[in-house]
């Protein structure tokens, strides 16, 4: 057979004599037999014949039509290739059957001789070439069996080499060599030898490939390995290694020129732009990764390579080749590759080899992902073997992998700026200006994802090395300094996952709090991403229930989480989500709680620490914010209850000097518009103050809450319930004396007095009852608590009596406004409730209410439910039929209770 590549003119003999007895290069033409030289003059004559132009025309032609019907004649002739397949197949299988070797030969080389085809795709030729495979096993079968065709292995290897195309001839003489390796006829390496080399014939892309991948799959059982059957006294392991080296060397070569490899139905001149092209070419090598992989995947299962053989011979071809072929995909598949297939103490071995090679790889390569791959799988190593960390340290990976991750980052800074000028000289070519762009941004995209896996890396392996930690958040810093917030979403994901590895990894946010480099990371973020990235160091302190004890670490923890306690950007103040708002403050609320500390004087600095950060917070955070911080300081204030006195210390924490605190940071919250909440913080202020038994500072509380009142609680309904809280806590104190008392007993009870509702005055009114009424009954006691400090108990108990009395005449008062308004009375709820404040006091035993009393009580509600005028209301008719249950029952139960209550009839 003879062909012409390029402008070379190539002969292929076609001999009877074996091709393994010539050498693998250099055949010249003086070496042939004198009868073949005439082949020479044939050739010449033929090379000098012109085409015929017609036919060319009629090509030329047709082609044409097949171009425009595109991926559909891809069908077309694939479908026509498996049906051709299928016809020699069959006149195959009765040349077999028959034991007809010459048919089967024939029958077979034009069957294999659909896969010269250069039209099909890869994944419709490898449809095409598993058709042909299949057929391929049952020759193969036929080959082994001597006694059916008659002919010997060594003379079958010679005979398939008459085929008259190369590719059908290469294809059986793979095939037969398979069986002459089995039958031990000829040294193992040397037919491996002559069939890898003889494969050199075939330099198209797709068909070279799938002959190579041929020749990889037959061949994969019969490798000199150690304990093969094949192992001869002088073959080695080498010799297999440097069998599959060189397979993978030439399929990588033909992978890769395969970019330049045209079909019909692409690459269309004026039809389809060079994009598209490159994209349909690279999606179509893609799809043979996998072969030019397998070679790696072999070498791997080699049980001959040791280490000392991949460190020395095959790690260097295989990154030679990978560097040198210059490609971005074969580059990056083949990393992928190696990183993959071999055994991990092997990369940990040769660390410093392997990552030398990824500088030198094309900008455009990501590195990255392959990187990031390595350093997972060395993580997972030292997580399944205890025994392996001291080889990390010895072989000092960490430092080799942030040396190599530091020289990519370079790399990656010069292609940045080479696509910066790019951009500047390309600004009028609109159609790329886009993917110029986006591809300046990519460092900084790629340099934290190198971080992120470099960080998870050392958390993994030196767990115990917290500098290696700093120091990778401190390599991150250093990339991002000088440049502005980053904006990119891919990278502020990045970054979020870089900060919160240590939080998952240690469960403890006071480790973090001992990274330097830590809050310089955050200050990279912008606003949103901060407070994001804030909220998951809140839920981590919650989630593991971290006590924060020391004021130092509350100031780098509030530092860290400062984009959820005020506002960074003034701008952003309009655009908060009020549910998201809420959420935010409510953890911040809940992580002040989780701060403290057994020593006082501590545990005063962490307060004063928190009060500074949380009092910038601006209004809307305040009323979230502040409770739980006075909370927290009164459960101090409680557990110094009595220890005013002599106390030691720097700064002594002393209750008093607490309240001060506590009075001006409620003063600031009711500064902003939070009257309400202020009040009740006051409020319980002078409860704490009252069980310190500091009088002056629970009545300065006290006034605070009057004058919050007074000044700030303008909604009628909100008055109430402040009056009702200041009532309720006024009951509970025993600590004023009897002039202090009086005054805000008698400023409670003016303020009921004057509510704007009457109901809501008559309620006020006799609750303010309690306020002149001492009861010794089980230590409990109402009003003045202390006999020395109370007045006369007649004064007291005439005080009760003129509070009920005055709830008595607002509440007949409020019947005759609803009778004047709406021609009717309101219900007799009001009436019922003053009775059972009747009941109370004539129970407890004050000598004012008398049962007449309340027996006149009784009749007059009873005779305004009569009334035609009054409202039916079933509430108000339960809560007095539940009433007066309780006075027949007090009645029945006999004694001296059963005596007092005997006068009242019901």
């Amino acid at each position: 057979m003879f062909g012409v590549v390029g402008h070379s003119l190539v002969i292929v003999l076609i001999t009877s004599t074996p091709l393994r007895h010539f050498p693998s290069v250099g055949i010249s033409i003086c070496d042939l037999p004198v009868r073949h030289r005439h082949c020479i003059d044939s050739l010449k004559l033929h090379s000098l014949q012109l085409p015929d132009p017609n036919k060319n025309c009629r090509e030329k032609e047709t082609e044409k039509k097949m171009i425009l019907t595109g991926i559909e004649d891809e069908d077309k002739w694939l479908a026509e290739g498996i049906a051709s397949i299928q016809h020699n197949a069959f006149y195959m299988h009765r040349a077999l059957e028959a034991n007809n070797l010459r048919d089967a030969l024939k029958c077979s080389a034009l069957m294999l001789s659909e896969l010269r085809t250069s039209k099909l795709s890869p994944h419709k030729y490898y449809d095409l070439y598993m058709r042909a495979f299949d057929e391929l096993r049952k020759l193969e079968m036929f080959f082994k069996d001597e006694s059916k065709h008659g002919v010997s292995i060594v003379d079958l290897y010679e005979l398939v080499q008459h085929a008259g195309n190369i590719l059908p001839r290469l294809y059986l003489l793979c095939t037969v060599g398979s069986v002459y390796i089995k039958s031990k006829e000829a040294p193992a390496k040397d037919v491996l030898k002559d069939l890898v080399e003889m494969c050199h014939s075939v330099q198209h892309p797709i068909r070279g490939l799938f002959l190579r991948s041929y020749l990889a799959q037959v061949s994969r059982d019969k490798l000199l390995d150690l304990g093969s059957e094949y192992e001869g006294a002088e073959d080695t392991v080498m010799d297999a290694v440097e069998f599959v080296l060189q397979n993978f060397t030439e399929m990588n070569k033909l992978w890769v020129r395969m970019q330049h490899q045209l079909r019909p139905s692409i690459g269309l001149s004026g039809l389809q732009g060079p994009v598209r092209v490159k994209e349909k070419l690279e999606k179509e090598r893609s799809e043979l990764c996998d072969l030019v992989g397998k070679n790696l995947h072999v070498l791997s299962q080699i049980e001959g390579v040791n280490l000392e053989i991949y460190r020395d011979t095959v790690l260097p071809r295989v990154l030679e080749q990978v560097v040198n072929c210059k490609d971005e995909l074969a580059q990056y598949y083949l990393l992928d590759c190696i990183i993959q297939v071999f055994p991990d103490e092997y990369h940990l071995q040769t660390l410093e080899t392997l990552l030398g090679a990824c500088p030198q790889l094309q900008p455009t390569v990501d590195v990255k992902t392959v990187l990031s791959r390595l350093m997972a799988r060395l993580s997972n190593y030292a997580a399944s073997s205890a025994d392996a960390l001291p080889e990390f340290l010895q072989v000092e990976a960490f430092a080799k992998l942030s040396s190599a991750i530091g020289k990519v980052m370079f790399t990656l800074e010069e292609h940045s700026v080479s696509c910066k000028l790019a951009c500047r000289l390309a600004k009028r070519l609109t159609s790329y200006k886009g993917v110029i762009e986006t591809q300046v941004d990519m460092p900084i995209v790629g340099a934290v994802a190198l971080y992120v896996s470099l960080l998870s890396f050392a958390l993994h392996v030196h767990p115990e090395q917290l500098d290696y930690v700093d120091q990778v958040l401190g390599a991150c810093v250093k990339k991002l300094s000088g440049k502005p917030k980053l904006e990119d979403i891919r990278a502020k994901k990045q970054i979020v996952a870089l900060l919160s590895a240590p939080l998952e990894k240690y469960n403890d946010i006071v480790t973090a709090l001992t990274l330097s480099n830590y809050p310089h990371v955050m200050d990279c973020l912008d606003d949103e991403t901060n407070k994001v990235m804030a909220m998951v160091i809140i839920q981590s302190a919650m989630k593991n229930k971290t006590c924060i004890s020391t004021a130092d670490k509350v100031e780098v923890l509030f530092e860290l989480i400062k984009g959820l306690i005020k506002d960074l950007d003034e701008t952003a103040k309009d655009e908060l989500d009020e549910e998201d708002f809420k959420e935010e403050q409510n953890s911040v609320a809940r992580l002040i709680h989780m701060l403290y500390n057994d020593d006082s004087e501590e545990m005063l600095k962490i307060f004063q620490a928190v009060r500074k950060h949380i009092m910038a917070g601006g209004s809307q955070r305040l009323p979230f914010t502040v409770p739980p911080l006075i909370f927290s300081a009164l459960r101090l204030v409680r557990k110094l209850q009595g220890q005013d006195g002599n106390v030691v210390g720097e700064e002594p924490a002393t209750p008093k000097k607490i309240f001060q605190l506590l009075n001006e940071t409620i003063e600031a919250l009711s500064s902003v518009s939070s009257p309400e909440l202020a009040l009740r913080l006051y409020l319980q202020c002078a409860e704490a103050a009252n069980d310190c038994d500091l009088e002056p500072v629970a009545y300065e509380f006290f006034t605070r809450a009057f004058i919050l009142y007074e000044e700030e609680v303008a909604d009628s309904k909100a008055q109430v319930t402040a009056l009702h809280l200041i009532i309720g806590a006024l009951q509970r104190m025993n600590v004023f004396g009897v002039e202090n008392r009086d005054t805000l007993t008698h400023k409670a009870t003016g303020h009921s007095a004057k509510l704007l509702k009457k109901p809501d005055q008559c309620r006020a009114v006799y609750a303010c009852s309690h306020l002149f009424w001492v009861d010794d009954q089980d230590g409990i006691k109402d009003g003045e608590r202390t006999l020395e400090r109370m007045t006369p108990d007649a004064y007291s108990n005439f005080r009760v009596l003129l509070c009920l009395k005055r709830a008595l005449r607002i509440a007949n008062a409020a019947q005759q406004i609803a009778s004047a308004t709406r021609g009717c009375s309101g219900p007799v709820t009001l009436f019922v409730e003053i009775l059972n404040k009747y009941l109370y006091f004539f129970e407890k035993g004050n000598p004012q209410i008398t049962s007449a009393a309340i027996q006149g009580l009784i009749e007059l509600i009873t005779n305004e439910m009569r009334s035609d005028s009054t409202t039916p209301d079933p509430v108000s008719d339960a809560f007095l039929a539940s009433t007066i249950r309780y006075i027949q029952f007090q009645k029945q139960k006999g004694g001296v209770m059963g005596e007092k209550f005997g006068p009242i009839k019901v």
